[in-house]
């Protein structure tokens, strides 16, 4: 007998030739999405450090970054509470004249978190040029 199994996303996969018994139940998770949301706001603040903020917005930002890493360090993060927050972020941003033009370390940020979003984060997508 020969499997050809192609990629597979799950908590917990089996793939068994024959029979399996399973006593006790079976349970797993999958956290490569909170793992890759935690670089993906480190990548952000990075960006965000880099750029002059006015007093008046840097505690914002500052704010809304700590609450997307409260999020990333969840089991499993809310993408709409990331969403959000992002939004409020670009909305801060972009009220400060900061650089979020394509090639900049800020775009990038910003895109490639609201990219990992999915659907949630296509109206920041939008909102920046994309």
């Amino acid at each position: 007998m020969v499997f050809n199994i192609g990629s597979q996303q799950a908590g917990a996969i089996n793939n068994v030739a024959g029979n399996q018994s399973i006593h006790g139940g079976q349970s797993g998770r999958f956290t490569v999405g909170a793992q890759e949301l935690s670089g993906l706001v480190g990548d952000l603040r990075t960006a965000v450090e880099a750029e002059p903020l006015p007093e008046s917005v840097a505690p914002q930002v500052r704010a809304e970054l700590d609450a997307m890493e409260r999020e990333a360090d969840r089991p499993e993060p809310d993408k709409a509470a990331v969403a959000d927050r992002l939004s409020r972020v670009t909305r801060l941003l972009g009220a400060t004249g900061a650089a979020l033009k394509v090639g900049t370390g800020l775009f990038g940020a910003v895109s490639a978190l609201a990219g990992w979003l999915g659907s949630a984060g296509q109206p920041i997508l939008h909102a920046i040029g994309l």
